[in-house]
């Protein structure tokens, strides 16, 4: 019987820096951000640090102020497609060929922005993505937060509202992480692979039959 498997974007098939920041600076280099990009991120910081504090940075997408959804959509697949797809992981692809060629229900769950988790998506082969809805006004971007935003607690929801979607329960799903961010999706579905999973996500899997993954290193945790 078909599955439903989830990946993560960031840490576990892109390795190092994010995948967001690396769009940023791919745009800055193409030269679509500019000083009121500029502008709007740093007064996101100010405004928006209050009710985010630590997690104001993942939340701010007001670079992307301005430009246009189908400018902005054209530009990921470019990057992805030139830039990401090289440096992706290796083994974390390896496996997602694998569910793939089991006729397993493949989603990318990420907190990095929906066009990016689309690209990714289409360039993967995936079944289909679930990102950051970032705001928008009339087709273009806006400095407002993002309307969703699937990262920490807020992932279960969204690998719920996935499960309905594909007809597949979660319970009995696939999730593949690197980061203490992932243990809540962790906790509720049937198998959890950590793909060099941060310490805190090590130390809280002691006692769990979460694997890990790392290269050419697959044992159980």
């Amino acid at each position: 019987m078909s599955r439903l498997v989830l990946f993560d974007i960031d840490g576990t098939l892109v390795p190092g820096s994010s995948s967001e920041s690396r769009f940023a600076r791919y745009l800055w280099q193409k030269g679509a951000l500019g000083v009121r990009q500029l502008l709007a991120y740093a007064w996101f910081c100010l405004r928006y640090l209050p009710r985010y504090g630590r997690h104001v940075l993942q939340k701010n997408k007001a670079y992307l102020s301005g430009h246009s959804d189908t400018d902005i959509d054209a530009h990921a697949r470019t990057f992805v497609d030139t830039v990401l797809l090289p440096s992706l992981y290796a083994p974390a692809v390896a496996r997602l060929r694998a569910h793939q060629a089991a006729g397993d229900h493949v989603v990318l769950l990420s907190g990095t922005p929906q066009f990016l988790a689309s690209a990714l998506a289409r360039a993967l082969g995936a079944h289909d993505s679930l990102g950051a809805l970032c705001a928008t006004e009339g087709r273009r971007y806006t400095a407002l937060p993002p309307r969703r935003h699937p990262y920490g607690p807020t992932k279960v929801d969204a690998g719920e509202a996935l499960a309905r979607a594909a007809g597949l329960p979660l319970s009995r799903a696939v999730a593949f992480g690197d980061s203490i961010n992932d243990a809540f999706l962790f906790r509720v579905v049937g198998e959890a692979v950590m793909v060099q999973p941060d310490r805190h996500l090590s130390e809280v899997a002691d006692g769990t039959n979460w694997t890990v993954l790392l290269d050419r290193i697959d044992g159980e945790r």
